[in-house]
């Protein structure tokens, strides 16, 4: 009489398959979420130094030269804004850099935007 089925060995063989199978979705699901909340802290960085320059150029400051920190939260992240004045060659406009950082780790910023703010009233 002959018996038909599996041997012992080509079940593990086969267990071996997808347990590697499963572990390798997990580690990608894993890669997935660490890299969509390291977008999403980049994406909110971007808005709050977006934001800090349009309060500049709605209230129609011209900045003196020189670097500031203050607080920009967003949401529930709390963000330090380093923003930096630079003169032009022409006197009537200023260069603004603004990099925003969690906290008072300085050595990565999530985001750095820079734009050109003018003097209406003249030097």
């Amino acid at each position: 009489m002959k018996l038909h089925g599996f041997t012992l060995v080509e079940v593990l063989v086969a267990l071996a398959i997808v347990a590697t199978a499963l572990l390798a979705s997990i580690r990608a699901v894993g890669e997935m979420a660490s890299s969509s909340r390291a977008l999403e802290l980049r994406l909110l960085a971007d808005m709050s130094a977006q934001n800090r320059i349009a309060e500049v150029r709605a209230a129609r400051e011209f900045l003196s030269v020189g670097t500031r920190e203050f607080a920009c939260p967003q949401g529930t992240i709390e963000f330090v804004c380093r923003e930096d004045i630079k003169p032009t060659p022409n006197t009537l406009f200023r260069r603004i850099e603004v990099r925003v950082y969690i906290g008072t780790d300085a050595s990565h910023h999530y985001a750095e935007v820079v734009g050109i703010i003018g003097n209406e009233t003249g030097p």
